[in-house]
């Protein structure tokens, strides 16, 4: 029998998020997340995020009082009301191959969702656009990356058999060849836009995006750019604040570009994009995702000293929408494909971008490109009957 149980204390909420690095133990594909990173985003005192969210998270514990599975139930008020929406998410779901423990796990979350009024749920997302979202569904022999999560085959097979639910969306993974020379075409139109147009790309320093605005403009750019993307979820002042200090302080400047439009009076911002070096295989030597002892020494290495990494990882990417026609994204790659270069990246690493957003995946049009892993999103509409419990007991999320 399988027993479902609410995360209520800070010792159940490390078991929450230490299951997935025994799930996945010794997988050479999957890439463990940093445990600070799940801990502070799972944790309502510390995400930014809960102030327009709510939130409870579920382990799944056999007979003898194990932990197979987990799954965070959320809900986003905010996007909700953008999108008109009633649902509740899905996400953190992970599970040994026992259809009896995924089934739970969902019932525990629509329970969740039915109890606050919920019409239908959706995952995996997370609290917002920024966290692991989509379940992998195809790509299993590939390195994962540090803002993706990981899933066994066995998972879509749950899910694609698990009553009432169907595909919602897909996502797609694309490796990028950034080695050889600028592709012509985006020579060609960055010559274009900065002799006819007098748009050009901008270098901040370190301190101007930590002090001087820039990491701050970056995200209110990021809100601008992708507020009509499936489900966007717009962050607010405290999340960026959140953000910036999370991120910027380990990123090169060098690996960031940012566009400016010089016709207007305040150089207006236009573009972004914000990359990193993969630190999958670093984060494979520390130890469950710990940074003590040795792993912050692994994540310094390949941040700071090391001189060859075939991946970068190309975390965001934006362009305000009445500049995208211009092809603006051109700036972004012939400026930071010399310094992938210089570093020795061979590839580069896209996010998880919807198959239906053609803009988005038709920037890389003149870039070798592979569609390498996967993703779907799944929806079931909630009836205002709860789904009974396989066997009948063993629970004690809300009825």
């Amino acid at each position: 029998m399988i027993t479902i149980k609410t995360v209520k204390t800070d010792k159940e909420l490390v078991k929450f998020v230490d299951f997935v690095y025994d799930l996945f133990e010794g997988n050479p594909c999957f890439v463990p997340p940093l445990f600070s990173d799940e801990y502070n985003c799972l944790n309502k005192k510390k995400n930014a995020a809960m102030e327009f969210c709510e939130a409870d998270y579920f382990l799944a514990y056999n007979d003898e009082g194990k932990i197979v599975g987990r799954v965070a139930a959320i809900i986003n008020h905010k996007a909700n009301k953008r999108w008109n929406q009633q649902r509740v998410r899905f996400g953190w779901f992970d599970f040994i191959d026992d259809r009896e423990v995924s089934t739970k796990l969902l019932q525990a979350v629509e329970e969740f969702g039915r109890a606050r009024g919920m019409k239908e749920i959706i995952g995996p997302f997370g609290f917002t656009d920024l966290d692991k979202e989509g379940m992998l569904v195809d790509g299993f022999d590939q390195l994962g990356t540090m803002v993706t999560s990981f899933g066994a085959p066995y998972y879509k097979d749950h899910m694609h058999a698990m009553e009432g639910y169907h595909v919602e969306v897909r996502y797609n993974e694309h490796k990028l060849s950034v080695e050889g020379e600028i592709p012509e075409k985006y020579v060609k139109i960055s010559q274009l836009l900065e002799n006819r147009y007098n748009i050009h790309t901008f270098k901040p320093t370190r301190w101007q995006l930590l002090f001087g605005g820039y990491g701050r403009k970056i995200f209110e750019l990021l809100n601008e750019t992708y507020k009509d993307i499936y489900g966007y979820s717009e962050l607010s002042k405290k999340q960026i604040d959140q953000y910036i200090n999370q991120y910027i302080p380990f990123v090169n400047p060098k690996f960031i570009t940012i566009i400016r439009d010089y016709n207007t009076p305040d150089n207006k911002m236009i573009g972004f994009g914000l990359s990193l070096p993969s630190l999958a295989r670093a984060l494979q030597k520390t130890k469950r995702g710990r940074l003590l002892p040795f792993g912050w020494w692994h994540l310094a290495k390949t941040l700071y000293f090391s001189k060859k990494s075939p991946i970068i990882d190309l975390l965001l990417i934006g362009v305000l929408p009445e500049y995208r026609r211009k092809g603006v994204n051109a700036l972004l790659f012939t400026d930071l494909i010399p310094q992938y270069r210089s570093y020795g990246f061979e590839w580069a690493e896209s996010s998880v971008q919807l198959e239906e957003n053609s803009n988005a995946v038709s920037q890389f049009d003149a870039l070798t490109k592979i569609v390498h892993k996967r993703r779907e999103c799944f929806l079931k509409e909630l009836s205002l009957t709860p789904n009974p419990s396989p066997s009948g007991e063993g629970n004690d999320y809300p009825a």
